[in-house]
């Protein structure tokens, strides 16, 4: 991996290179004050007016030149629009083309221009979080709060790209019209009239690209494919690409998404018969929480070992992950005939000692090349989506009962057996066509500097009382005597190590990061209360069948890929990011709150439209947490074992084991109490995390 020091000099216009953010300096003032701290010649609150004044100082260089590239830019369409209006009016057809080649040259300088703003803005970002790790201060917090919402704010010139959409659009329309103007003269279809009009432009397509990374903008596919959390660098080089090609096979890929969606069908085909099937072994209804929650106290556990095999190879842990989850259905299918209600529970262990999708992830990660990386993320996604509708949908058709021999087959002990007769023939398709792919040592290696010991990690845990500066000879040093270095550590060596301790993983995490990962286990949380106590609450208030608990389920599961296209579509393109997030877990707290049976008589309506509006807000927030979740985490967390999809997963997880232990400690209070005695911690949990999201708010800008 490359310090971002040396990408962004290798990424520099050359002609531009006295208006780039001066990141060079921006760090060896970083080391200045940490030696002045040390030896107290420096006090914090200078500390903080300084860098404020160098990064407005930076910023206002960076701006004022932007605001002379766009007026050189609108001086040639400007030009270029009297050349166009001559056209129009000799209806000169023979003139197009090299009007629009005068065009494409115009949209060559915006594409340089939005380089230029794409690096100023990762280099802005990174330096901010450099500050508030290396001092354990919320100075992007303060920083964002007084200057982005200022009316004479600059920096939004650089982080929203305010004016360049003029731009844009000036070249898009022209080019359109000048296409369609050859092809119909004269009779044409503007892109103001029909939007979704295509012209086609290469030029075109890579400002789009171009002006969708810098404004976050997202289509549908990008959404989903955030989900995924799947973390790579803010600048990858064409030969990592290239290197991913040599090593994507498209069958190993359907594999890992047919293994998530079989896992995830395999987790929730048994929730609506679960408080039936533990009655009949003689246990309580709500003991279904333990049953349907031990397959996810076994899952914190191997999503570890996966991950760290994952570093190995891909195709064995999915063969052990296969026979574990074929093994354990099948003893969920016998605990019927042998009336145990701890053969049960083992079974449901074993499915949970058999979650591969620590290698489903992370084989897109590894091995899917960048220009399909979204697509195959999308479809992680999905594939999860359709397990979780398809487990109760299937459930629902299983309702019947009969013999072979000593075996019973109804619809408490069918669910294991499908799934076990699944999972053997996905064992078969894996051994006949899955191809391991070539090991990638490189980004493994680590210099025998970074294990001496004597490498200092830097944190906002560790607070203003630890060192700050690492070992001055592991860093390497250029000409003038400053380090060429990228992330926290501030060491080249460290930037590679990946994170294979959850020391260090944890040494990593930001409040930022802290947050969105506590907001990640709240949703997680009060999904699976909504879930996993629907056929006790149900069967309880208004005595639904099984096949009705299903179908309701089904239902639930089916609201996610419509939900995720209209806010990839559309909500994620009118809001920011961090507004969507703060409004879903609002409306998740509001979807708790109407849940609540108080007074009056409880309703169908009142449950459905209430858990409607829980499970959706969820989703929602799902989405938008994982992608704010990828931005705020250190690039580090993209490799090694305790990655960063690892730490999401364990997050969730371990929310699903709380929520299910819940369930069934409310049991205790009998089946009347049960609703109100799980909501309550659901709604604490919500309400704590709103008011983290308020205190880190500023720092999702």
């Amino acid at each position: 991996m490359v310090a971002f020091g040396k990408k962004l000099r290798e990424s520099q216009i050359q002609e531009w290179q006295g208006y780039y953010l001066d990141y060079k300096l921006m760090k060896k003032k970083l080391n200045r004050y940490t030696q002045q701290i040390e030896v107290g010649t420096q006090n914090r609150h200078l500390v903080l007016k300084d860098f404020s004044i160098l990064l407005d100082s930076e910023i206002e260089k960076i701006v004022m030149f932007l605001l002379e590239q766009q007026g050189v830019l609108a001086s040639k369409l400007l030009n270029l629009g009297e050349q166009y209006d001559s056209v129009l009016q000799q209806v000169d057809g023979a003139k197009i083309p090299e009007l629009q080649e005068a065009y494409r040259s115009v949209g060559r300088d915006l594409l340089r221009i939005l380089s230029f703003v794409e690096m100023n803005a990762i280099g802005l970002r990174k330096i901010l979080k450099k500050f508030d790790k290396r001092f354990g201060y919320r100075f992007t917090d303060y920083y964002v709060k007084t200057r982005a919402n200022h009316p004479y704010s600059q920096l939004r010139q650089v982080c929203k790209q305010v004016g360049v959409g003029a731009v844009v659009g000036a070249i898009s329309r022209n080019l359109a019209d000048l296409q369609d103007f050859q092809q119909h003269y004269g009779n044409y279809i503007s892109i103001y009239d029909q939007p979704a009009f295509s012209h086609p432009d290469p030029v075109l397509d890579s400002i789009r690209a171009a002006v969708n990374r810098l404004s976050n903008s997202t289509s549908f596919l990008h959404y989903l494919g955030k989900h995924a959390l799947l973390m790579g660098d803010d600048l990858q080089s064409p030969s990592e690409d290239h290197a991913d090609d040599g090593r994507y096979h498209f069958m190993s890929l359907l594999l890992n998404l047919a293994n998530t969606f079989l896992y995830m069908v395999n987790t929730y085909i048994i929730v609506p018969t679960a408080d039936n099937y533990s009655m009949t072994l003689g246990a309580a209804a709500t003991v279904c929480g333990v049953v349907i929650g031990s397959m996810a106290v076994a899952q914190v556990f191997s999503s570890v070992y996966f991950s760290a095999w994952s570093n190995r190879s891909y195709m064995r842990p999915l063969v052990f992950s296969s026979i574990i989850l074929l093994v354990g259905n099948t003893l969920y299918a016998l605990a019927y005939d042998l009336n145990s209600i701890s053969v049960l529970l083992i079974g449901r262990l074993f499915c949970g000692l058999g979650s591969a999708r620590a290698v489903n992830r992370r084989y897109i990660s590894d091995c899917v090349p960048l220009k399909l990386r979204m697509q195959a993320s999308a479809g992680f996604v999905s594939a999860g989506a359709l397990g979780m509708a398809c487990g109760p949908a299937l459930a629902s058709l299983l309702q019947t009962n009969f013999k072979i021999y000593k075996l019973t087959f109804n619809e408490d002990t069918l669910p294991g057996w499908i799934m076990a007769l699944a999972w053997l023939i996905y064992l078969l398709w894996l051994s006949i066509s899955f191809k391991e792919p070539s090991r990638v040592t490189t980004e493994n290696i680590v210099p025998p500097e970074s294990n001496s010991g004597k490498i200092v990690n830097i944190s906002v845990e560790n607070g203003p009382t630890q060192p700050l500066l690492s070992n001055s000879k592991a860093k390497q040093k250029d000409a003038d005597g400053d380090t060429d270095c990228d992330d926290a550590e501030e060491d080249p060596a460290e930037i590679q190590k990946p994170v294979n301790s959850i020391v260090s993983a944890y040494r990593l995490l930001t409040p930022s990061v802290k947050v969105q990962l506590y907001i990640y286990f709240m949703l997680k949380y009060a999904m699976e209360i909504v879930l996993a106590e629907s056929s006790v609450i149900t069967g309880y208030y208004f005595i639904w069948s099984t096949s009705s608990v299903a179908i309701f389920l089904a239902c639930l599961g089916l609201t996610v890929l419509p939900v995720n296209v209209v806010v990839g579509s559309y909500i994620s393109n009118m809001f920011e990011e961090r507004q969507v997030l703060l409004a879903s877990e609002i409306l998740v707290c509001i979807g708790i709150l109407l849940s609540f049976h108080v007074l009056i008589p409880y309703s169908v309506p009142q449950y459905v439209s209430s858990a409607l509006i829980t499970f959706v807000s969820a989703e929602v927030l799902e989405g938008v947490n994982l992608s704010l979740l990828s931005r705020v985490m250190s690039s580090r967390l993209s490799r090694g074992t305790y990655n960063g999809g690892l730490l999401s997963t364990e997050a969730g997880t371990l929310a699903r084991v709380i929520a299910d232990g819940t369930i069934t400690l409310a049991g205790f209070w009998g089946e009347s109490k049960l609703l109100n005695t799980t909501l309550i911690p659901a709604l604490f949990i919500c309400v704590s995390s709103i008011v983290a999201t308020c205190f880190t708010y500023n720092s999702l800008y």
